[in-house]
């Protein structure tokens, strides 16, 4: 007799069972069940790995991505949920377990999808607006290829927020106070830190490439590896617990915040993206000849200038983003393009045909990261749709064309709200929620008094 067939496993059966000997063979005793919420941070459950392996997946309210980053709801809150504020369904994704190399005990994080009981994707979950994206490129043939810079602060502990934040002292006992550009003594006096996130990112497999010294005081920069949309974001999402861990443990802060300190410049994460042929893997930004672009790479590029302005809300998240922008001494200032022109919004690096792309700087590095890649790709999706040309490139300043994008959140809220080809892309759900929590933290904000209205107003009008 012939022995009977074991039936096949579906996709999500194969991914279970993947995860489960992962856990199993690193005898794992917790599991940190992560979603990134519409700020970007980490939100779940932390459950018993014997309970994950037996009850395969957890639930979570659909609210938490209603909700600001003080905690609060927008005032349209039973609008933006469904009416009986029901919850999602969380399914892992085998390919982004780790280790939590901090915990005590052997511990493992993954980070989950959001599914509606119906079982389909659950349209306010920021993985999910980058799905909806990338499901557009898979339409068209093209995969895009983005490459992440990160920019970051280490700075002194500070429990006051009154209190302005300070570089904190390196190995020499002393903080910086001159600009060390480039510096390689002055990352240097980080060792301890840096050695230990380096460490933590090893252990998780994050594809940290360089890391280098920016302009601002303990200013420091990462580039990841490119890869795909997805991978990338997850690694952002992932680093910025990492280095915020590792800094904890040296008795500091590593903040991400755009603008930190009034007399120093703003983080950005800047964006490098491209786009292969899914088939061949060819680079379809190339030209036929070196120096020449194809016709696709300059309709991607019309599409970025055209649209980059309504999708600032995401790019500029909160309302310190703008003075970042606003107030920045190299922060991009308007859609002006140019070969190798680090004071245009987008810039051209010189390189070889099957590296060509294009780095988008508009971002600050408190950007939600699957947010900002699906809003940059979004963009230049509409370029290739909508075959549009763009401007000739900036050689000199792009400076001196002036400033034209949103000066404040509330500006990028309305402009937003306006641009129905977006808000189509993106989803009129998430657009709808995603600008009544940030219109809601716009608010929450004005109702602060500042310590510049206690000194300069209070006995003086």
């Amino acid at each position: 007799m012939s022995k009977k067939k074991e039936p096949k496993q579906t996709p999500e059966e194969q991914q279970e069972s993947t995860l489960k000997r992962w856990l199993k063979e690193r005898r794992i005793t917790e599991v940190e069940c992560l979603v990134p919420d519409i700020t970007g941070n980490a939100r779940g459950k932390i459950i018993p790995a014997a309970k994950f392996s037996h009850d395969y997946g957890t639930r979570l309210p659909e609210g938490i991505f209603a909700t600001t980053v003080t905690g609060e709801y927008p005032d349209n809150y039973d609008d933006l949920v469904s009416p009986s504020d029901s919850d999602m369904q969380l399914r892992p994704d085998a390919d982004t377990v780790r280790m939590v190399p901090w915990a005590t005990d052997p511990t493992a994080q993954v980070i989950h999808d959001c599914y509606t009981k119906e079982g389909k994707r659950h349209e306010l979950a920021p993985r999910n607006v980058l799905r909806r994206v990338l499901d557009l490129y898979d339409g068209l043939g093209l995969q895009p290829v983005i490459a992440p810079e990160l920019e970051f602060f280490l700075v002194q502990r500070n429990t006051d927020p009154d209190f302005p934040l300070q570089p904190p002292a390196g190995r020499n006992g002393r903080p910086e106070t001159a600009r060390q550009s480039y510096s390689i003594d002055a990352v240097n006096e980080f060792d301890p830190i840096l050695d230990l996130m380096y460490d933590y990112c090893e252990a998780m497999e994050l594809d940290v490439d360089t890391l280098i010294h920016e302009s601002g005081a303990a200013q420091l920069e990462v580039n990841f590896e490119h890869a795909d949309p997805m991978s990338r974001a997850d690694q952002v999402f992932l680093f910025k617990r990492t280095m915020r861990e590792a800094a904890m443990r040296h008795g500091i802060y590593a903040t991400f915040l755009a603008k930190p300190m009034e007399n120093e410049p703003g983080s950005s994460m800047h964006i490098h993206q491209s786009l292969v042929d899914a088939r061949t893997g060819k680079n379809v930004f190339a030209g036929a000849r070196k120096g020449v672009h194809s016709e696709l790479f300059m309709h991607y590029l019309g599409g970025l200038q055209k649209y980059v302005p309504a999708a600032m809300a995401i790019f500029g998240p909160n309302v310190n983003s703008y003075r970042r922008l606003a107030f920045g001494e190299v922060s991009p200032k308007n859609v002006q393009w140019g070969y190798d022109n680090r004071t245009c919004g987008l810039r051209v690096p010189l390189d070889t045909p099957e590296n060509t792309r294009v780095e988008s700087r508009f971002a600050g590095s408190d950007v939600n990261p699957y947010l900002a890649l699906a809003a940059t790709l979004a963009c230049g999706y509409l370029g290739i749709v909508e075959k549009l040309e763009p401007t000739a490139p900036m050689a000199g300043s792009a400076h001196a064309k002036g400033y034209d994008l949103p000066r404040s959140l509330e500006e990028a809220i309305v402009l937003l709200r306006k641009c129905k080809p977006l808000r189509g892309l993106l989803g009129e759900r998430f657009v709808k929620a995603y600008t009544s929590v940030k219109e809601k933290e716009h608010q929450t904000y004005l109702r602060v008094i500042s310590s510049w209205e206690r000194e300069f107003l209070l006995l003086n009008v």
